[in-house]
């Protein structure tokens, strides 16, 4: 009765709008497309979707089962490219989602001899778009989420692969650069900048200043590293980043670190992989090769 060609009109549906535009999304007529979803009505006993003039509404039902074309449809997509990658005598691709901005300097060191102990297996990396890393891990659109911060939930396996501090990042002559730590207080008169993530995905406003019931006097969004850090340089703003991070651009900008709080914030990179891949070789070998990163600090 439900076949797959049904949660793929739903699917072009909802991404288009009409039916119009969904039927030339899917090479299909406009009639074909209406008798196609007439007939699944009519075998279901119920309505997937009104019209209201040229656009359509999805009914209970029609939710549902587009929330069942999102969750499966990107699974057979894969399966299929894997498929032809099989038939071509590849391993396949290797899918990273990113849920950490500086950890792109981090994923080239395990990228790198990844690449070479694995030739026939290719790397894709989403680093720039804004994605829920779990929703994307269980909807199959990537193989591996690389984060600070894991959900652990049923059916998602975490590794923790690289230990790390967050610190503080000032410029060298900033009045503060020669204490060696900070207290939440003495960012009241600082701009903190950070990356456009939400506040409390930020570990120096969630495990510093929040908890110390503090804010910085204002704070300000930017989106690349090295920009923040020539900010920084310049008396601009101060900034929180991984310790390994900062000791890599300490050659290139005159920046000095500050632990945060008496204990400092210790971290750690996870390594999150759907729990049936956990077995696959290649992905404990990237697992493994992450581990590694430990020692490959530049």
């Amino acid at each position: 009765m439900l076949e797959r060609s049904h949660l793929a009109i739903l699917r072009e549906v909802d991404r288009c709008g009409t039916l119009t535009d969904a039927a030339e999304r899917l090479c299909l007529t406009q009639s074909a497309l209406s008798h196609a979803i007439k007939k699944l009505e009519q075998q279901l006993g119920t309505t997937v979707w009104v019209k209201e003039g040229r656009q359509l509404r999805l009914t209970r039902a029609g939710h549902y089962l587009l929330g069942l074309a999102n969750r499966l449809l990107p699974q057979f997509e894969h399966a299929e490219v894997l498929m032809q990658q099989y038939a071509a005598g590849q391993r396949g691709t290797l899918r990273i989602g990113m849920e950490c901005h500086p950890c792109y300097q981090w994923l080239l060191k395990t990228v790198t001899p990844f690449l070479a102990a694995w030739p026939d297996v290719d790397v894709d990396v989403k680093q720039a778009f804004q994605f829920g890393g779990m929703a994307a891990l269980f909807g199959y659109d990537i193989d591996v989420l690389i984060t600070p911060d894991p959900l652990f939930k049923d059916g998602i396996a975490f590794t923790p692969v690289f230990d790390y501090e967050q610190v503080l990042v000032v410029g060298n002559g900033h009045p503060l650069a020669s204490k060696g730590r900070v207290l939440p207080e003495q960012l009241a008169s600082e701009t903190l900048i950070s990356y456009p993530v939400e506040i409390d995905r930020l570990d120096v406003f969630n495990q510093f200043l929040l908890p110390a019931g503090c804010s910085p006097k204002q704070h300000k969004t930017l989106e690349t590293t090295d920009i923040i850090m020539q900010m920084v340089a310049a008396g601009r703003g101060v900034a929180a980043f991984p310790n390994w991070l900062v000791d890599e651009y300490r050659h290139k900008v005159p920046v000095t670190p500050l632990r945060l709080g008496a204990q400092g914030i210790q971290k750690q990179i996870h390594v999150g992989v759907r729990a049936d891949d956990n077995d696959l070789d290649f992905i404990q070998g990237f697992i493994e090769i992450a581990h590694q990163s430990n020692n490959l600090r530049a």
